[in-house]
């Protein structure tokens, strides 16, 4: 299955699971009094918000190369990360302006059923966490990385509400604003999430140097071609769910440019063989002496 496939296919399975929690938790909260789990809802929308900007991320940066694009057209999937992690701190500090007047202002205790609502809800947004973080992983994707912690964020919500809908039931009247002190410091919690995923997109878009597991591949499989005599820098460009190199390889300083053309061209192909995450690959060679 193709990279873009997974892709998207994990995305649609993040729209559709939200989709579903929005309208659980929304119904949830305002019947059972809770304003963590509306808080948990309204988190749970730009959840869904999100990932449609994903989808869109993912197909347009898949476009081929064109004389504009020579690099094709994945740097969009960085900005779509900035996107989502805006949504996060808008969400964030919608939850917390809402938690800090909920808190000021009285009300009822949540009701003790909406504990058997957070419960399985904290379970399936720790499981799609863990199946978007391996998905992402699989197809290099950081805006499909920033899906995944938007699961792992929600779970965070869902636990924080859960403990303030149990303080304020275990403890009873005058501990009614547990719930909401809890859903302030999800919103704490988000906002922390968001710095985490902003940091890898900035360091891609910038072109950071994180890549030694793969240099050291690229390496190890130069150094396997006849006529390859060792390589020295290597430079490492991630662009959408690619990684860009430049190569400089040591060859016998007596060969022909013919000679040494040819041989490029084999450590072309065998990059592009043994390691398929590779996307355009530029190849300089250095003579031995």
């Amino acid at each position: 299955m193709r990279q873009q496939q997974i892709a998207e296919r994990a995305v649609y399975f993040s729209i559709a699971g939200n989709g579903c929690l929005v309208l659980i938790k929304g119904f949830a909260g305002f019947f059972g009094n809770s304003y963590a789990l509306m808080a948990d809802a309204i988190e749970s929308t730009t959840d869904v918000l999100a990932s449609i900007l994903v989808l869109v991320g993912l197909r347009y940066s898949n476009r081929p190369a064109d004389q504009n694009h020579p690099y094709g057209h994945g740097r969009i999937e960085p900005l779509v990360t900035f996107m989502v992690v805006g949504f996060l701190i808008v969400s964030a500090l919608v939850i917390a302006y809402e938690s800090i007047q909920k808190i000021r202002t009285p009300h009822e205790l949540p009701e003790f059923w909406t504990l058997f609502v957070l419960a399985p809800i904290i379970i399936w947004k720790e499981i799609s966490f863990q199946v978007v973080l391996k998905k992402s992983k699989k197809v290099n994707s950081s805006s499909l990385k920033a899906e995944a912690w938007h699961h792992r964020s929600d779970a965070a919500t869902s636990v924080a509400a859960f403990i303030g809908v149990l303080i304020a039931l275990c403890l009873g009247k005058g501990y009614e604003t547990a719930d909401d002190w809890a859903a302030l410091m999800s919103s704490g919690f988000i906002l922390y999430n968001s710095y985490q995923i902003f940091r890898p997109a900035l360091g891609e878009i910038m072109d950071e140097h994180v890549y030694d597991d793969l240099t050291a591949d690229i390496k190890e499989v130069s150094a396997s071609l006849e006529g390859i005599l060792g390589t020295e820098k290597c430079f490492v460009r991630k662009v959408g769910l690619k990684y860009h190199i430049e190569l400089y390889a040591i060859v016998d300083s007596i060969s022909t440019i013919k000679e040494g053309h040819a041989i490029a061209q084999q450590l072309k192909d065998r990059l592009q063989q043994k390691l398929p995450q590779l996307g355009h690959i530029a190849i300089h060679l250095l003579p031995n002496d």
